[in-house]
């Protein structure tokens, strides 16, 4: 991926997850709180929006432009997942 496809899946991601809500995450925020399920905790609608409404591939792409690997997102989504009582494609 080159660095114009990695901005703008970045973009498009959190125009997605921050759409509806008037606090905004930062790339760096969206990543700690797939990092720190607490955190995740503390902003259940953006996190519902990444797993919810993000299509896997970009959920994918943001994660390994923060070198977070595949693992690790799948077990922030099936965190998330048990918080929230939602099922999100990714953490299948």
């Amino acid at each position: 991926m080159f660095l114009g496809e990695a901005m703008t899946s970045t973009t498009s991601v959190l125009t997605t997850v921050n759409a509806p809500y008037s606090k905004k995450l930062t790339a760096q925020e969206l990543l700690y709180c797939l990092l720190d399920p607490e955190a995740a905790k503390n902003v259940p609608g953006h996190m519902s929006s990444f797993f919810g409404e993000v299509k896997p591939e970009l959920q994918s792409e943001f994660a390994a432009q923060f070198n977070l690997d595949q693992a690790q997102l799948v077990a922030a989504a099936k965190a998330f997942s048990s918080y929230s009582g939602e099922l999100y494609p990714i953490a299948a």
